[in-house]
């Protein structure tokens, strides 16, 4: 984002005052710039977000319009027989292709999704190993040391009476 704009989502004198004068004309105006003061950094993102699920549900309308087209019910039809069935051959032919691809797409999600699992596995094993290595030794010798001690310092009465 611009550092440099006047009007930024930052407490910057300009969008202050335009923050106070939007309460004076009609309170709506003055929350919205104060909403955008505090998460219009967050736009940026949102607007993605949206502009990405529009994609998907228009992306569909698409589809069922090729499908359309492809079975008769639309303007796919030239009057050129062979043209027609080129065309015909070809979309099948890209189609299978995609399917191809949505196919190596999602195998290689779950190869990377493996191998994630498996440095996260290898990277947990080598912290308890160090975490059991770490403690272990230190916590055995210094703990039993001293408890036997405090043990036999606290429960002995023949140190007490001394």
């Amino acid at each position: 984002m611009n550092t440099s704009a006047l009007i930024r989502p930052a407490w910057t004198p300009a969008t202050i005052a335009l923050m106070v004068i939007g309460f004076m004309v009609f309170w709506p105006l003055g929350l919205a710039m104060l909403a955008y003061i505090i998460w219009g950094d967050r736009l940026d993102g949102f607007k993605r977000d949206v502009n990405r699920a529009t994609d998907g549900i228009f992306a569909g309308c698409r589809r069922g319009s090729d499908k359309a087209a492809r079975w008769g019910h639309g303007s796919a039809r030239t009057g050129n027989v062979a043209f027609d069935d080129w065309r015909e051959k070809e979309l099948e032919r890209l189609n299978e292709e995609r399917r191809k691809l949505d196919e190596m797409l999602s195998e290689f999600d779950e190869y990377a999704r493996e191998l994630r699992r498996a440095k996260d596995q290898e990277e947990f094993d080598r912290f308890m190993a160090n975490r059991n290595k770490s403690t272990s030794p230190t916590t055995g010798g210094s703990t039993g040391s001293t408890a036997t001690g405090k043990r036999s310092g606290k429960s002995t009465p023949g140190l007490l009476d001394e």
